[in-house]
């Protein structure tokens, strides 16, 4: 666990926290964890049986803030599960939260911006803005983060693949 903890960043009490149920990590965290454990961030969630059909309503999912640091953009996991090919996370995030963590994964990502404008940057690739119903796909495995651009709320839907196991 000192390894772990060495390599992610993240201390060893947190992690012992994690591990026994006490705490949960931020969505940097996750992924943090799951690049240094050769793992997809989703194997590290906890997941629901798996039905052949999936409905999870208004208030259902879980709830994990972008980053550990106070007044973190917080994302709504709608679905993940280990044995699906397809995460969904879904985000309101406010002006002056806290959002600019970066992120890599496995597999492929799909953003659709439901409102408001965000700034996409891939790290040595370059950066795109988008507006209210764009959408934007890369490979998870290139560094990425978000920007806010103005004072308003952005809206938008999080679609992660994943090597099924």
């Amino acid at each position: 666990m000192r390894e772990l903890a060495l390599e992610t960043g993240v201390s060893q009490p947190f992690l012992s926290q994690v591990e026994r149920g006490v705490s949960a990590p931020s969505m940097s965290t996750v992924y943090r964890l799951a690049a240094a454990l050769g793992v997809v961030p989703g194997d590290l969630l906890p997941t629901l049986p798996v039905e052949p059909v999936t409905v999870v309503r208004a208030d259902e999912g879980q709830y994990l803030p972008v980053a550990e640091q106070e007044g973190a953009a917080v994302g709504r996991i709608v679905m993940s599960q280990s044995d699906r090919a397809l995460e969904v996370i879904e985000y309101r995030i406010e002006p002056g939260q806290y959002l600019e963590e970066w992120f890599e994964s496995e597999g492929e990502m799909a953003l659709y911006l439901v409102a408001g404008t965000l700034d996409v940057e891939l790290d040595g690739v370059g950066v795109w803005r988008l507006g209210a119903r764009d959408l934007i796909h890369h490979q998870g495995a290139v560094r990425h983060r978000w920007l806010l651009t103005d004072d308003h709320p952005v809206e938008l839907v999080l679609m992660v693949s994943r090597p099924v196991k």
